[in-house]
């Protein structure tokens, strides 16, 4: 089967076109022909860093964990799925675990859900990540009808699916962004856009919660952003954040009574823990999705098999704007 692949890693590594043996489908696996694959920002991480991240797979490596395709087989045990079923997931593509940047692919059954029946290939291979770290986020987080939310990052890959979630849960959504486009991006999900960058933690806090703070705060930014999350907190809040690798002083989370939820979706994967919620929550996501209430945003650029350099550059490049997938 055509794989792309990567024989080294580093910035300036380039994938390489290659045939390699159709994979063996083992007990509760099922074969998928693969038809497109989305680019996440931990995809660009592996290329880049290597080994120095401890979920990267050896070399040579096939990544891609996301993805959208045809099941053509499946294994013992297997009684979800039959050959002719549109598929999606996020099922390999780090550690022992295969990716999707090949003609087919072997996956667990757990990890993977009949795909939304309202989205192409392109669109469904564009959320099963970024739709897993977001539903995890706020249903840990407690969000229901009447809170108020506010999404950092409400255009980015995962904050986009974020912000929609949250209404979709009943909830008052407001979500930062900067540029034009992010910022309409928002507005047209029906939630307030606020521009962080001419609107202090503060103002806004005052602007649209009379001081009082966000119920939630979904935080997709992380890093040096929690500090903004914890001051847009009220009291007793509940803040969730895809990105807490940060040294960060806890006293106002300790005095407002925060709860911080942490989210690594990656963890079914790596450590065979609870991967059955993941196929339950890409389900619950694509009646979502089925039921008008959720749209993944694409980024304008295709890019086709032989392409995937090029569609990595685009995400790194900062300019994307939604996902960038790879259509096989």
């Amino acid at each position: 089967m055509k794989a792309m692949v990567l024989r080294t890693y580093g910035e300036a590594a380039e994938f390489d076109a290659v045939q390699l043996p159709e994979p063996e489908v083992k007990s509760g696996q099922v074969l998928v022909r693969i038809g497109a694959t989305s680019v996440n920002t931990v995809d660009t991480m592996i290329k880049q860093m290597g080994t120095d991240l401890p979920l990267s797979p050896e070399l040579p490596a096939l990544l891609g964990m996301d993805f959208a395709g045809t099941v053509e087989a499946v294994g013992e045990g297997v009684d979800r799925f039959a050959p002719g079923d549109e598929v999606y997931g996020c099922a390999g593509g780090l550690a022992d675990l295969p990716g999707a940047l090949a003609e087919l692919m072997a996956v667990d059954a757990r990890l993977i859900a009949k795909k939304p029946q309202s989205l192409t290939m392109r669109e469904a291979a564009a959320l099963p990540l970024v739709g897993i770290t977001a539903f995890e986020g706020l249903t840990r987080a407690g969000v229901k009808a009447g809170q108020k939310v506010l999404v950092h990052g409400g255009a980015g890959g995962v904050g986009h699916v974020a912000v929609q979630l949250a209404k979709h849960f009943g909830a008052e959504v407001y979500a930062t962004g900067s540029k034009d486009q992010q910022l309409s991006v928002i507005n047209g999900y029906g939630a307030t856009a606020i521009n962080y960058t001419s609107e202090p933690v503060a103002d806004y806090v005052a602007r649209y919660t009379d001081g009082r703070g966000f119920d939630v705060v979904f935080d997709s930014v992380g890093g040096a952003n929690m500090a903004n999350s914890f001051e847009a907190a009220s009291l007793n809040a509940n803040v969730a954040s895809t990105v807490a690798l940060v040294e960060l002083d806890l006293s106002v989370a300790h005095f407002k009574g925060l709860s911080l939820h942490v989210v690594f979706m990656l963890i079914p994967m790596l450590h065979d823990f609870k991967r059955s919620e993941h196929g339950v929550i890409l389900t619950k996501l694509a009646e979502i999705v089925d039921a008008g209430e959720l749209k993944p945003l694409l980024d304008a650029t295709s890019f086709g098999h032989t392409e995937v350099g090029a569609a990595y550059d685009r995400l790194t490049s900062g300019q994307a704007i939604g996902k960038v997938v790879v259509e096989l």
